[in-house]
């Protein structure tokens, strides 16, 4: 059985915070965050709330160590992250 990609993720809150969390769905879980009570608390109280960045991994653990790294990022690195991420989405498009 194949392993699912696994998925680190931004996402903008409605105060213009980030979010930060895994998954190996991400449609699912921004649902998840905006309509659910599967919603971390956080983004509960600050919906509604947008996908801002996103990156591959192979594993969950790859993951969830890449996600422990980007939350110590200082706010700027986190903005030029998804500035950059945005960039490249509308680049595709």
């Amino acid at each position: 059985m194949p392993s699912a990609t696994w998925f680190v993720y931004f996402l903008r809150c409605a105060d213009n915070s980030l979010y930060a969390g895994v998954t190996t769905d991400l449609a699912r879980r921004v649902h998840e965050h905006n309509q659910t009570a599967k919603g971390a608390k956080y983004t509960r109280v600050r919906r509604p709330v947008s996908l801002a960045y996103a990156e591959p991994a192979a594993h969950r653990k790859e993951a969830c160590q890449r996600e422990y790294y980007l939350r110590k990022l200082s706010k700027k690195q986190k903005e030029q992250l998804v500035a950059q991420f945005t960039l490249e989405k509308e680049v595709q498009v």
